[in-house]
């Protein structure tokens, strides 16, 4: 007997579609690779590192909930990459002194070399795809990514 596989519920059914759709989204957002070269740290840690850096620069201090929430990751997941980057000497938990549940994060300077080096290799690879994709459909491709997304967001909420 031969099996079929079974990609929808219902045929034809539109809206199920869409999932479908939006899952091969989420799979190619997992999978997506911002540079051809290698680098020191994975693309989680250099967007966590580049997070802690901006917050840095306005003069904030985060913790890995507000870090998780940024990145759109679990909570765990941020604890995870903590752990991997501080026995790496990458970044370093620094207690609060109001809370002691909290430790805020922050970047080891020694790093900073290898993080500016694996950002130009990412900025020129994403450059390349972007030069090659078209600048117009990268930002009209963000702006409806990021309206889908807010979106979704809002519909939770409600």
């Amino acid at each position: 007997m031969e099996k079929k596989a079974v990609t929808t519920l219902k045929t034809g059914d539109k809206k199920e579609e869409y999932l479908f759709k939006v899952f091969r989204l989420l799979t190619a957002r997992e999978s997506f690779v911002i540079s051809n070269e290698k680098t020191h740290f994975n693309k989680t840690e250099l967007r966590l590192i580049s997070e802690v850096l901006l917050a840095n620069h306005e003069n904030k201090r985060l913790f890995s909930t507000q870090i998780a929430k940024k990145l759109g990751v679990t909570r765990s997941a941020v604890s995870h990459t903590v752990q991997r980057l501080e026995s790496k000497g990458v970044i370093k938990r620094i207690p609060s002194e109001t809370d002691k549940k909290v430790d805020y994060i922050e970047i080891s300077e020694e790093i900073l070399t290898d993080y500016k080096q694996d950002i130009q290799k990412c900025v020129r690879f994403v450059g390349e795809i972007v030069d090659e994709f078209g600048e117009k459909d990268f930002y009209k491709m963000c702006e409806l990514y990021e309206k889908f997304v807010n979106l979704a967001q809002t519909k939770l909420r409600d």
